[in-house]
């Protein structure tokens, strides 16, 4: 007869659980999900002239933003490799799931993420950056 687990080996087991689900949830993406067109991402205000950030849209897509003036070009914010969240370093994008690095303009620095983070087209309407 096999005995049952301890109270201390099944909190353990449940305790690594919780630790590990927002983890596995940011790799969690079968593809880059691209905000539909009319999507209010941010204001233009929000993001610093001649700084590329990353931003949130409110359904929670990850958006890599660059500002020059009144332009803004956008990014997927979803790693190519496997479908992790960016989020900005220093010098570089920095997909912290296994390390892929990009520049602002997407394309890849080091791997192993295999192909450059997607071009969102965007607007500024209003003083507010929208998917076209």
């Amino acid at each position: 007869m096999s005995e049952l687990p301890s109270r201390r080996a099944v909190l353990a087991a449940a305790a690594l659980t919780a630790a590990a689900v927002p983890t596995l949830a940011a790799c969690g993406r079968k593809h880059a999900d691209v905000p539909s067109s009319g999507t209010d991402i941010a204001a233009l205000d929000d993001v610093p002239d001649g700084e590329t950030t990353v931003i949130y849209t409110p359904a929670g897509d990850p958006v890599v933003l660059t500002r020059s003036g009144d332009t803004v070009t956008a990014l997927s914010g979803v790693c190519t490799h496997q479908s992790c969240s960016v989020r900005m370093e220093p010098d570089y994008i920095l997909c912290p799931c296994h390390n892929s690095k990009f520049n602002a303009d997407g394309t890849v620095i080091s791997g192993p993420a295999p192909d450059p983070l997607p071009a969102i087209a965007v607007e500024v309407v209003d003083g507010r950056i929208v998917v076209a």
